[in-house]
């Protein structure tokens, strides 16, 4: 009985899966001391691949004030496969002729951003707030977080803190317009980030990555607020030492507030 007043109501999309939702282990006196992490999967996963991740977690008795919300993308008919949005290529190299890019599928990723806005939505509802929210993923699932947080106008700016990991930020040069348009101030404020990257990852080239850290710069995320990692010998993947400092940036963003 009491695991099943913890669950939480998550909002339903029409054809796509259930997110897989694992409630906190902890009960608290007030919500409010809770906290939840909305953990998003990469291209052409689904929310069972990063089950284990919340399972050792839990299993080794971390966080277990936390939530774990780990939510589904859609079939992608362009991709053939489970995706937040239309993937374009990351090339390491840059383009002579940029105008000859493909377009970043910006339609598709802000239909992502609405549903993960759904999700903190349903925290609210059962009590706990934005600022004991953290929204994290994986590849894909980083691009989505990151782009939630720079331009949610619902969320940006407010959320404990993000992870992204072997990911990129999208539509860097659209992002000033997305924010004024949103209503968002020029830079970003001080939500706290966290990013990792496997020196190996050929899929998310070097060249993309130092793009995405300019960016963020620009947007005003100082030095305070950005943890960075890299990881000798890692590929497009993660293992134990990026749980760990993802498990040390949990516990410092949304710490237990009850013993």
């Amino acid at each position: 009985m009491a695991s099943r007043q913890r669950r939480m109501t998550l909002p339903s999309t029409p054809g796509r899966a259930e997110p897989i939702h694992k409630p906190a282990q902890k009960t608290l006196s007030d919500p409010a001391h809770g906290a939840a992490f909305i953990f998003v999967h990469g291209l052409g996963d689904t929310a069972e691949g990063l089950e284990d991740v919340a399972d050792q977690f839990q299993k080794n008795n971390k966080l277990p004030h936390m939530h774990w919300i780990i939510p589904n993308a859609l079939e992608n008919r362009d991709a053939m496969t489970t995706a937040w949005y239309t993937p374009t290529q990351l090339s390491p190299f840059a383009n002579d002729r940029p105008e000859l890019d493909d377009p970043e599928d910006e339609e598709g990723m802000m239909d992502s951003v609405k549903y993960l806005e759904s999700l903190i939505d349903a925290c609210g509802k059962k009590g706990i707030p934005p600022q004991r929210v953290v929204l994290g993923g994986f590849s894909q699932g980083c691009a989505m977080s990151l782009l939630t947080d720079l331009t949610s106008s619902k969320y940006a700016g407010r959320l404990a803190g993000v992870i992204g990991l072997m990911g990129y930020l999208p539509l860097c040069n659209r992002l000033p317009d997305m924010r004024a348009k949103a209503g968002l101030p020029a830079t970003h404020g001080d939500v706290p980030i966290m990013l990792a990257r496997g020196q190996k990852d050929t899929l998310i080239p070097k060249r993309v990555w130092n793009i995405t850290l300019k960016q963020l710069e620009v947007l005003g995320v100082g030095s305070d607020d950005l943890i960075v990692k890299e990881y000798d010998g890692l590929g497009h993947s993660l293992n134990g030492a990026v749980m760990k400092d993802m498990c040390a940036f949990l516990e410092r963003v949304v710490p237990s507030l009850e013993d």
